[in-house]
């Protein structure tokens, strides 16, 4: 008679289980780290591509100018099709128009702020919520230390943190944004999916700026306040806000 005592069969099936579970896990781990490793190198080649694009555009206008300037003529930019609007004031003493207009533009807090693509349409309803809010031309830093520092996207109606850019995937992969970089060019250049992106992205929070509002905040800006159209000076203000 032998001695070997035999291991029950459920012990071996769970054994053999956990083996098998085990050896799965071990070839899904390796995938996705291959997986990832093509990921990375496909978002830093798209990153150094935007920075062309952005440096080429930017030479081109410099070109532009320095000819204009040779052959004594005036050099006038493109008409921006970018804005960031903030909104300046609460909630309290404003007409139901311009409270409908913050409304559709998601300016629904003091100190929010949305990217806005420049339309015949958009540009009626910043005039009507001129008391109300101050918007600009952003530049590419801007919008980049915006997006970097306060970006938070639309998940399932929830507010996300984009810390990660797979939050930027799993919502726009179908899109072709599948990292900040992406976004940051896809709002940047109001590109064909701007509407998606722009409405993936949460209404930023401001704080208040350094130093203060002006003494008379609500009065136009080019009058001494706040309020209206500052152009490219909004950089200034975002930059005291963020």
């Amino acid at each position: 008679m032998s001695d070997k005592v035999l291991a029950p069969e459920t012990l071996l099936k769970q054994r053999k289980h956990a083996q098998k579970t085990a050896a799965d896990k071990a070839a899904e781990k390796v995938a996705t780290k291959k997986a990832n490793r093509q990921k990375r190198q496909v978002i830093f080649k798209r990153a150094e591509q935007y920075v062309k694009e952005y440096r080429q555009i930017e030479r081109s206008e410099v070109r532009l100018r320095r000819q204009a300037k040779q052959t004594g003529n005036f050099f006038v930019p493109a008409q921006p099709k970018l804005a960031f609007v903030i909104r300046t004031k609460g909630i309290n003493k404003i007409a139901p128009k311009p409270r409908k207009v913050l409304q559709l533009l998601r300016l629904l807090q003091i100190n929010n702020g949305v990217f806005i693509r420049l339309t015949y349409a958009t540009t009626q309803m910043l005039q009507i919520i001129t008391p109300y809010a101050a918007w600009g031309t952003p530049n590419l830093k801007t919008v980049k230390e915006l997006i970097y520092k306060r970006g938070y996207g639309k998940v399932n109606k929830q507010r996300i943190p984009i810390s990660d850019n797979r939050v930027i995937e799993e919502t726009l992969g179908k899109y072709g944004i599948i990292c900040v970089e992406d976004l940051v060019h896809e709002i940047y250049t109001v590109g064909p999916n701007f509407k998606v992106a722009n409405n993936f992205l949460w209404p930023f929070k401001l704080s208040n700026p350094t130093g203060g509002w002006a003494t008379r905040k609500f009065r136009h800006f080019i009058e001494g306040g706040d309020v209206g159209n500052r152009e490219d000076k909004i950089n200034a203000l975002v930059r005291r806000m963020n």
